[in-house]
Formats: structure tokens, C-alpha cells, sequence
């Protein structure tokens, strides 16, 4: 076979690069492209309840994913504009994801046919249009001859800058024959090299500003995580032994459990010792930071130092000089090269801030927001996937600490209310893939769940028996109500039953259970059976309406605040 299918052609693509799971709908302009899924011997497609939920799952799924790519296909026009929410969110967040949308025949868009799923105005590239705004770069093929190129170019793109990419495929060319010999020549992942002068610039800055602290820390953010340098950061704190801190987002990307470790940082929203750990530093290391209000504690960084070193995917920043084109992965690995021999002769690896023990209440107590973020942490395995919803969870995790090699799911920065569920869907496809036993834990709550509940239907038909699903049941929106309206009707919502969605949604194994109190609650940590993922488990957690932690509480007034500025 010298030929194959422009169609199987994307589908080898996608497994040279280990994204065996497609997530999305099928609509009659994509489903010819579906059924080259079945010619690649490992490929699976997920086959999701709506487009949008499909989106947050492709999210979820290339968190996992050793390569952090997803695949999604939609059908043009009702399809594609139901994935929107869920790219821009990739797009914010530094997400990469393969955005393939099936579009009408190219002779169909040459005579301009009133078709459905159109404006009706004979525009076939206006989404299109509309996509370029939320993704790296685009194709909209036309050219048979140049269409395996360009598919080529957009992967290559999703990987490097782990943003989506969205590629327009007409239903005619996916039967189009292309040489099979194109699979042999895999895309080239690399980075492109940074400037030399300028990297020697930055190398020797940093060099010069390390040599002269004496109270130095390393803070860690989510584009850390997105851009594959926790390698290099690991290296850091070990070559330097400087402190280390992370942000909200940023959790998961240094082991918790190294001596090294200090907390999370959330300017005034954080533990006054790590405040003061961190504020009091006389040079910061940033890498990989995404400074939006929620990860900073509403833009309260409050640094007593000038000398603050922001390493980024794209560029660096000292003080206020900026190096464009400086890639944090190429320079912290230069760096590193020498950096144990600049640190200041007179620097002494100071203690690091040490987690708080918390007094058990008695069994009978109600289980708070405080206790549950603290207890569960002793529950927790290595290698676990730990998603919490934005809401009361998300704010609620910092308290927690993570096992080694935990990965941290938690959309801070776009805030979708309802990711969480869609994502831990796609983390459950991408964990069985490394190693069914990987558990994937979600953290939402009760409001949260009602919004893209469908997709544990997915995860039911998945056999995703490494799935914990815990439902933080506060009747309603308390973010919101925190934030404005505790009383007000438009934050309540109709309870459900949620014990009972597992067998509505046809579930082969699983196993319910409601918490209400402090003695449930240790008993549920405590239960060696429990802990072993071998079906899908609910466990809805009775709390009380009002209940949040601290750092939320503190978090909503300011927000309150924000809102209600005049300037």
C-alpha cells in the first residue's frame, strides 16, 4: 500500500504522538472522516454527549497525555460554535489541542449552496474566522496537494506553543489519496534555538543577581507544567536549594513532598508564613508565570525586591528589561549548566514554611471545607490526577498536599463553571492509557455538576473504573453567593439525587455513598478498599451552605469589590 487517505493520514498522525482518544460529535460532514478512525489499530473515539463538554474533555485528556496534545472533530457550523468556550479556555490556559472541524464539499462552497448549518448568506469560512481569534494558527484546506503539509504545520503548532489549532477539512478530500511515505518523516516537535547573544544576556544577568542573594526563591506556574520544564525546575531547586513556592495553578508542578517545598503563594490570600517567605526574598526565579487575580490573590503580589527574573515560553523578563524570543526551556537549561557554582558563598538553605496540623472535631461534627481540604490530603497516592472545579474546590486544593508526581487539574484562569467534570472525563481516557490503575479524583460541587453532568455517561460507557467523583453538595452556587447574592434566588438550584445519575447513566460497576459528618468522613480516608480504583464512585459530601475556605472568602470580597469600582 504506496497511498493512503488524506483521512487515515490525520489519525497516524495523532497516534505517532500517543493521542489514541478522540473526543467530539459525529455530523454529516465529518463522518466519512470518523470511519478512518477504525483503520489505526489503537485509536478510540470517545463519542461525547455534546460538543461542549467533548472540548472540556480534550482539555482534560492532553493534561494527561505525555505529549499534551487532544484531538477533537465537530461537523461545521452548529458543531464547531458549541466548542467555542471550551478552545478559548485551552487558548487562555496554554492548552494544546487539535481542533479538526468537517466542512461541506469544496464544490458545495464554490457555488455558494444554501446549505444547512450555514448563515444562509453562502460564508462558509465565517467560523473560521471566528476560530482564528481563540487558536495558534489555522488551515482551512483547499489544495490536495498541500493538505498533508498543512495538517503537519498545525500539530507541529498545538505541541511547540500548546495552544489549539483548528483545521478545516471539506467532506470531498478525505478520501483523497496522499503516499504513505509521508508518515515516515515525523513531524519535527523541536523548539526553535533562542538568540544566542540574548540568552548569554540573560545567563550572565541571572548569574550576576544569584551571586548576590542572600535570601533568594523559586515560584512555580502552570506554564511550567504546559511548556515540559518540570525537569528543568526539579534541577533548579536541587542544584540551588533555594525555596520553592507555586501558585494555585501552578500546583502539581514541584513535588510537595521535598524538603524544599514551601507552599502555595497567592499574595495576601497566602499563609502568613509563605507571604512573608516569599515577599521578603531579595530575588525571585518565576517560571512559567500566568499572573491573572485569582492566581495572585486579586494582583496583590506585594515583592520587596526589585530583582525579580521572569523565565516564559516565549521570552524572559529582568526587572523591567524584556528579551523576546528567550524560551525559558533552552535558557533554564543553560543556566543550570553553571548555576551551583554562582550562588552566593554566603547563602544557607533557610527552613521553608511547614504545612499546619489541623484538630480533628469530633465524629459527630458537621465535615467542613477546612477539614476536608486537610484530611484528604493523607488519602491521596502518588501519581494521582486531582481536578477541582472553580468554585469553593479550586480554592479549596491549595490547602491540600499532593503526592509525588500528582498532576493538578484546575481551570483558574478561563473559570468555566462545568470544566471540571468534562475534563476529568478526558483525563480518565488519557490515564487508562499510561496506566489503568492511575486514579483520576474530581473535586466540584453541586451547581458545578449540573452543568456538563452528561459527560460521566461517557465515562460510564468507558469502563473509567479509575474515577472518584466527589460532589460537594452546598445547595447551590456558593462562589457566587460569596461573592454577591447570598440570599438571592438566581444562586439556588433544583437539587437532584445525585447518588442516582451512576445507575441513570447505565454504570456496569460502582459504588455510591453520602458523607455528612467528621466520623463518615475518616472511616471513607480510612477504608483500604475504598482506595483501590476498580470502578466508578460518587460521593456526594453534605456541607453546609455558607461554608468555604478562608482564601475564598477573602478572595470574593475583593472580587465584590472589583466589581462594584467605578474606575
Amino acid at each position: 500500500m504506496s497511498e493512503i487517505t488524506l483521512g487515515r493520514f490525520f489519525f497516524e498522525r495523532l497516534h505517532q504522538l500517543k493521542v489514541d482518544t478522540v473526543f467530539g460529535l459525529p455530523g454529516d460532514f465529518n463522518l466519512a472522516l470518523l470511519d478512518k478512525i477504525y483503520e489505526v489499530d489503537g485509536m478510540r473515539w470517545a463519542g461525547n454527549a455534546n460538543e461542549l463538554n467533548a472540548g472540556y474533555a480534550a482539555d482534560g485528556y492532553a493534561r494527561v497525555n505525555p505529549n499534551g496534545l487532544a484531538a477533537l472533530v465537530s461537523t461545521f457550523g452548529v458543531g464547531e460554535l458549541s466548542l467555542t468556550n471550551a478552545i478559548a479556555g485551552s487558548y487562555s490556559e496554554h492548552v494544546g489541542i487539535i481542533n479538526l472541524v468537517g466542512v461541506p464539499s469544496s464544490s458545495a462552497q464554490a457555488k455558494q449552496l444554501l446549505l444547512h448549518h450555514t448563515l444562509g448568506n453562502g460564508d462558509f469560512t465565517v467560523f473560521h474566522r471566528m476560530f482564528k481569534n481563540i487558536s495558534q494558527t489555522s488551515a482551512f484546506i483547499s489544495d490536495p496537494n498541500t493538505a498533508a503539509s498543512e495538517i503537519d504545520r498545525c500539530i507541529r503548532d498545538a505541541y511547540v506553543y500548546q495552544r489549539p489549532v483548528y483545521i478545516g477539512l471539506p467532506s470531498n478530500l478525505v478520501d483523497v489519496k496522499v503516499p504513505k511515505s509521508l508518515l515516515d518523516k515525523r513531524i519535527d516537535l523541536s523548539l526553535h534555538p533562542n538568540e544566542p547573544e540574548s540568552q548569554a544576556e540573560v545567563v550572565e544577568t541571572v548569574q550576576k543577581f544569584i551571586s548576590e542573594a542572600s535570601n533568594p526563591v523559586i515560584l512555580v506556574d502552570a506554564c511550567a507544567i504546559r511548556h515540559n520544564c518540570l525537569k528543568e525546575v526539579a534541577q533548579l531547586v536541587a542544584e540551588t536549594q533555594f525555596p520553592v513556592f507555586t501558585t494555585p495553578m501552578g500546583k502539581s508542578s514541584v513535588d510537595e513532598s521535598n524538603p524544599r517545598f514551601g507552599g502555595v503563594y497567592v499574595g495576601s490570600l497566602s499563609s502568613p508564613e509563605v507571604k512573608e517567605a516569599v515577599e521578603s526574598a531579595d530575588l525571585i526565579l518565576s517560571v512559567g508565570a500566568m499572573l491573572s487575580d485569582f492566581n495572585t490573590g486579586a494582583f496583590s503580589y506585594n515583592y520587596k525586591t526589585r530583582n525579580v527574573v521572569e523565565f516564559h515560553s516565549d521570552y524572559t523578563k529582568i526587572r523591567q528589561a524584556t528579551f523576546p524570543g528567550v524560551q525559558m526551556k533552552e535558557a533554564l537549561q543553560v543556566l543550570l549548566k553553571t548555576v551551583k557554582k554562582s550562588i552566593n558563598p554566603k547563602y544557607s538553605p533557610v527552613p521553608v514554611p511547614s504545612v499546619r496540623h489541623i484538630t480533628t472535631p469530633s465524629v459527630s461534627s458537621p465535615v467542613s471545607q477546612e477539614y476536608l481540604w486537610r484530611k484528604v490530603s493523607d488519602w491521596f497516592q502518588e501519581g494521582d490526577v486531582i481536578i477541582s472545579e472553580t468554585g469553593t474546590s479550586a480554592f479549596g486544593i491549595v490547602q491540600s498536599k499532593f503526592p509525588k508526581n500528582a498532576i493538578g487539574i484546575s481551570q483558574v484562569l478561563w473559570g468555566s463553571i462545568g470544566y471540571a467534570t468534562g475534563a476529568t472525563c478526558g483525563a480518565a481516557m488519557a490515564a487508562q492509557e499510561i496506566d489503568p490503575k492511575k486514579r483520576v479524583i474530581l473535586f466540584t460541587g453541586d451547581g458545578s455538576l449540573q452543568l456538563t453532568v452528561q459527560e460521566i455517561s461517557t465515562m460510564c460507557k468507558w469502563d473509567c473504573y479509575n474515577t472518584y467523583l466527589y460532589v460537594l453538595n452546598n445547595d447551590g452556587y456558593t462562589i457566587e453567593r460569596l461573592i454577591h447574592g447570598e440570599k438571592a434566588q438566581y444562586n439556588d438550584i433544583q437539587p437532584w439525587n445525585n447518588l442516582q445519575l451512576l445507575p441513570l447513566f447505565n454504570a456496569k460497576n460502582y459504588e455510591t455513598k453520602r458523607i455528612s459528618t467528621v466520623g463518615e468522613l475518616n472511616d471513607l480516608f480510612a477504608n483500604k478498599e475504598f482506595a483501590v480504583p476498580d470502578r466508578i464512585r460518587m460521593v456526594e459530601i453534605m456541607l453546609p451552605v455558607m461554608d468555604a475556605p478562608a482564601n475564598l472568602v477573602a478572595q470574593a470580597k475583593q472580587s465584590a469589590a472589583t466589581n462594584a469600582a467605578l474606575s
